[in-house]
């Protein structure tokens, strides 16, 4: 409970803080808009993740290239996996998260504001115009795009099915899907619970998937290639 607490009186003033020099640079249209929105996401990842008592390892980090278009799929169990990777991740990396977290106010807006892409899992038609803007980003800037494609959080922490949006949108661009696996988060704090532990947590990145000459009609393969690497990678190397 010490460390909700302090979590707690942290995370709200500098949340406030980050999100009001993103508003400050929009506002000014500032050409530095890019850096400051990267600077400020991953010194706030940084900062709450020091203040939980949470430890990062990073395993074979070589495989994300920062100078390519690439799509980063994770299991999903914690929402301390959202801030390990926003906080070491290299390079320019965009999320695409679901569209609830939008209205979570001064978050929500600032998230959106620095080209992090909202997707409505609800809404067919918007679920890909969410993917369109994403096929675009990594067209013209090839970032890491980061999806956690079970889209929601598991809460027993066993892999979910894999939803197709991801690789379909790596056969439209070409861009390599590079598998990961998180260990620990779930032991720091769990879905549908607020008590936060410190802890160490591990991301061990697997080798990319070239997407090569997979079409449209094979996504159903690839979707299915990637969750099994995936789930190998959890078998591998950890437990969750």
């Amino acid at each position: 409970m010490i460390r909700l607490f302090l979590v707690s009186v942290v995370i709200v003033p500098v949340t406030i803080w980050y999100a009001s020099k993103i508003a400050w640079s929009v506002y000014r249209r500032s050409p530095d808009m890019r850096c400051h929105c990267e600077d400020a996401g991953r010194a706030w990842a940084s900062l709450v993740l020091k203040v939980a008592g949470v430890q990062v390892i990073i395993e074979n980090e070589a495989v994300i290239d920062s100078s390519l278009p690439q799509i980063l799929v994770t299991n999903h169990v914690s929402w301390v996996d959202v801030l390990v990777l926003a906080a070491f991740v290299p390079g320019r990396y965009v999320f695409v998260a679901k569209k609830e977290i939008e209205s979570i106010p001064i978050f929500g807006p600032a998230v959106g504001a620095c080209g992090h892409i909202y997707i409505d899992r609800g809404d067919r038609s918007r679920a890909l115009e969410s993917l369109d803007i994403a096929r675009k980003r990594l067209e013209e800037e090839a970032p890491t795009v980061i999806i956690f494609p079970e889209g929601t959080r598991s809460a027993t922490g066993e892999l979910g099915i894999f939803k197709k949006g991801a690789f379909v949108l790596a056969i439209q661009t070409r861009a390599s899907v590079v598998p990961a696996a998180i260990f620990g988060s779930r032991k720091v704090m769990r879905k549908g619970s607020f008590l936060i532990n410190p802890g160490i947590v591990r991301v061990h990145y697997g080798g990319p998937i070239q997407v090569g000459e997979y079409t449209m009609h094979e996504r159903t393969e690839l979707t299915r290639r990637a969750q099994r690497a995936v789930s190998e990678l959890q078998k591998s190397h950890g437990t969750s």
